[in-house]
């Protein structure tokens, strides 16, 4: 044994076979390794993905289930309240003495139809002595508000004449001329139509509700007559929607938003019936543009800006691209909708919670200074004072998300709602140099209203043409609103006019056009002061 020779060739192939095994296991690890890492790498996408579809449960509950306002609750306020329940200076639930709409309304300015109550029997049931009128006394008055709604024909009778003499070139027979009438050989009078555009365009009720309502008060009206006759009515609103529009195109400062709508006829080019309807509202008009797209294109058909123009809307990319190459366009983001980023975070992620709800403290106090700072004159001592305050919570509030945005580890969701406050932070600061800019684009969200409403009660347009329309007479009668306006006032002497103008649009529009009218003829087309 001890004389047995090694044999070099075997160990040759041993160590050969060894290091082959070795290179195959050292392969083998890397292969798993990437395996796992791989798999990693999805297991956190999956979780990732997992805690926004968890978030998006709870928006969508919130939304379905939770409070219509955003608001906090007074369990949600500032614990140290509850402490002073039984302070006095603490406000009290319900209608505040003083504030407006407290007290009662007067209605002096409303007809009276005077009605007299007296005894069937102005005897004494006991001996049957007449009783006497109490001269001190007269009456014991009160009054109840009626409102009588009734439909009627009104019968036109035209006298007729014969001439009495032999003159020549004058007819043997002259009628009397007639009522003027808004559309040639139709029946319906303008007070009925001043009813139907009303209702649809401003009050945002189907006309088929509103023809099924005509039946209680024992009109059946004709859809046809009404379809056709409102196609025939749309032209004579074109010269006042010009008027508002051209001065809307020239104000400093507007609100912007855009929402959808559909329209159930196809045209070229789209092959789908949604729509979507923009308003532009500044401090004297409100349009409305029904545009198939929701492009650029639109704001820059519409706006043709040759001085400083601040536009107050959200962070939509077609503003955005507006602005890009305009350097008179400034565009101030809204805080509400940042605001609105924080909350949604809040309610959506448990461990994001008391970070979203911080931040929106912040924000409202961000609110609450700029409201206090806005009461006082410009350049006065109380407005330099709180504009400093403003001023010095801002920057705390950037350094503070500069400061954020640095961690390490940081929850993507976190760096979302950070990363845009950053991007979108000169635009949000707009306000804080121009006083008289709003923090939000809450008034162009109010206007939009009109047009939500109108699409969750019937959808939208049954016809481009229709659509147009549409968006005309919410321009006109938001544009009234915004003036004070009663549009049923206005709305009546316009259409008379036009019938008495052969059913024509004015030509002389001053008496319409609020900016153009005078203080008496604004005066008469106001809402009575019933405060």
């Amino acid at each position: 044994m001890w004389g047995q020779q090694v044999n070099p060739v075997s160990e040759v192939l041993d160590l050969q076979q060894l290091l082959q095994e070795n290179r195959t296991l050292h392969c083998d690890r890397n292969y798993y390794k990437t395996l796992h890492e791989k798999a990693k790498a999805r297991e956190d996408l999956l979780k990732q993905e997992n805690q926004q579809l968890n978030a998006r449960i709870r928006y969508l509950e919130q939304k379905l289930y939770g409070r219509k306002s955003e608001k906090k609750t007074s369990s949600e306020k500032n614990t140290s309240t509850s402490s002073s329940i039984d302070d006095p200076s603490k406000r009290k639930r319900g209608q505040q003495k003083g504030s407006p709409g407290h007290g009662r309304r007067d209605y002096s300015h409303l007809p009276v139809k005077e009605e007299v109550f007296e005894l069937e029997e102005a005897v004494c049931p006991v001996c049957g002595c007449p009783y006497q009128q109490a001269s001190f006394l007269d009456t014991d008055d009160s009054e109840l508000i009626e409102i009588k709604v009734k439909a009627y024909r009104r019968k036109i009778q035209r006298k007729q004449y014969k001439k009495g003499c032999q003159c020549a070139g004058v007819p043997g027979i002259i009628t009397a001329p007639g009522p003027a009438k808004l559309i040639g050989r139709g029946k319906l009078g303008v007070s009925v139509w001043v009813t139907l555009l009303l209702e649809k365009y401003l009050y945002q009720r189907p006309i088929n509700r509103l023809l099924e309502s005509f039946k209680d008060i024992e009109y059946d009206a004709p859809p046809g007559t009404i379809g056709d006759g409102l196609k025939k009515l749309a032209p004579l609103f074109e010269p006042v929607l010009k008027e508002i529009v051209k001065k809307n195109q020239t104000e400093r400062h507007l609100h912007a938003d855009e929402t959808r709508w559909l329209v159930f006829e196809f045209i070229d080019g789209k092959k789908s019936t949604r729509w979507y309807m923009w308003v532009f509202v500044s401090k004297h008009t409100v349009v409305y543009i029904l545009d198939p797209s929701r492009a650029t294109s639109v704001i820059e058909k519409h706006l043709n800006v040759v001085s400083v123009l601040i536009l107050s809307v959200d962070r939509y990319s077609s503003y955005k691209s507006f602005a890009k190459d305009r350097e008179y366009v400034v565009l101030a983001f809204c805080w509400t909708h940042v605001r609105r980023d924080f909350l949604t975070t809040a309610n959506g992620f448990d461990e994001l919670e008391v970070w979203g709800m911080s931040w929106v403290d912040s924000i409202g106090e961000i609110f609450h200074l700029n409201n206090q700072r806005v009461k006082h004159e410009v350049d006065s001592p109380e407005f330099i004072q709180a504009d400093q305050l403003l001023r010095k919570a801002l920057n705390r509030m950037e350094q503070q998300f500069e400061s954020e945005l640095t961690e390490a580890d940081l929850h993507p969701e976190r760096a979302k709602r950070l990363n845009s406050i950053k991007e979108h932070w000169e635009g949000l600061l707009v306000f804080v140099d121009h006083p008289w800019i709003p923090m939000d684009n809450s008034e162009a969200e109010r206007r939009m209203y009109t047009a939500a409403l109108r699409r969750k009660n019937y959808y939208g347009s049954g016809s481009v043409w229709s659509g147009h329309f549409t968006a005309c007479l919410f321009s006109i009668f938001q544009t009234l609103k915004l003036w004070n306006i009663n549009p049923r006032k206005w709305l009546t002497q316009y259409l008379q006019e036009c019938a008495e103008n052969r059913g024509q649009a004015p030509q002389d529009l001053t008496c319409f056009v609020p900016w153009m009218m005078s203080k008496e003829q604004l005066a008469r087309l106001h809402y009575p002061d019933t405060s």
